[in-house]
C-alpha cells in the first residue's frame, strides 16, 4: 500500500476533536504518515500560509494541502482499498448527515465548557441531552453505529465521546444514563484501537487543563 500513496502528514493539535477523526480514519486504513503538532495559541507562519481557516486538521498531500476533517476523512477512505461509508447512495448519504449532526454536538460542548454562567451551562447541557436523544430515538445497531462494520460516522462520534471521560472524571455530569444505546456505542467506540491511539498519551491532563483555564463556570465545578 505505501510505494502507491502519496506522502502525507497531518497537521495536528493534541485536543482538536477533529484531528482526532483524521487519526482514526488514517489508523483504520492503515494508512503511512506523519503527524506534526502545532500550538494553536501561537500559529507557526508556515500554517498560516497553507491554512485557509488558520484552522486543524491539515493534510498535506505531496505538494498539495487539504483542509477541513470531513474532506481528509472522505479522501482517506477514497485512495485506499475498502470504504468506511455505506455502499447505498441513501445510507451513505444519511451518514454524512449524522457526520454533520455530530459536528453540532461538538459545537453544543464548546458552549459548555465555555459558559459563564451556571445558567447558561445548563441550557447547554439540556441541548445535549436533546442531542444524544434524537441520536438514541433514530436507532444505533450495535456495536457501531450500522452495525458490525466501523464507518467514519464512529470516527466522528468517538472523539465526542472522549470529552465525557474528562467530563465525568472530573464532574457529575449524567449524559448517558437514560440512552442504553448510546452508551454501549460509547462504550464498543472506547475499546477500539483505534480510537485509544487517535490522541497523545498525555490527552487526559491536557484537556483537564485547558479546561481549568476557561474560567467559566465548568472551570469552577472542576476546582
Amino acid at each position: 500500500m505505501g510505494t502507491s500513496l502519496p506522502h502525507l502528514e497531518l497537521v495536528s493539535h493534541p485536543l482538536c476533536p477533529y484531528v482526532q477523526r483524521a487519526v482514526i480514519t488514517l489508523l483504520e486504513k492503515q494508512i503511512p504518515h506523519d503527524r506534526t503538532y502545532i500550538d494553536l495559541g501561537n500559529k507557526p507562519d508556515w500554517f498560516l500560509q497553507i491554512s485557509p481557516l488558520g484552522k486543524v486538521p491539515l493534510l498535506r498531500v505531496d505538494d498539495e494541502v487539504l483542509f477541513e476533517s470531513a474532506a481528509i476523512c472522505e479522501y482517506l477512505d477514497e485512495i485506499t482499498p475498502g470504504s468506511l461509508h455505506p455502499a447505498n447512495p441513501l445510507e451513505r448519504a444519511k451518514h454524512r448527515a449524522w457526520i454533520e449532526f455530530g459536528s453540532s454536538i461538538l459545537n453544543t460542548i464548546a458552549g459548555l465548557y465555555n459558559a459563564l454562567e451556571q445558567e447558561k451551562f445548563e441550557q447547554k447541557h439540556q441541548e445535549l441531552l436533546d442531542r444524544f436523544a434524537r441520536i438514541e430515538s433514530n436507532g444505533i445497531s450495535q456495536p457501531y453505529f450500522a452495525g458490525a462494520a466501523f464507518s467514519l460516522v464512529d470516527a466522528v462520534y468517538a472523539p465526542i465521546f472522549r470529552y465525557f471521560d474528562v467530563f465525568e472524571d472530573a464532574i457529575n455530569l449524567d449524559c448517558f444514563s437514560t440512552f442504553p444505546d448510546l452508551k454501549r456505542w460509547r462504550q464498543a467506540l472506547q475499546a477500539r484501537s483505534s480510537v485509544q491511539n487517535a490522541v497523545v498519551e498525555e490527552y487526559h491532563q491536557r484537556l483537564l487543563a485547558f479546561l481549568k483555564q476557561r474560567h467559566s463556570y465548568l472551570s469552577t465545578l472542576i476546582d
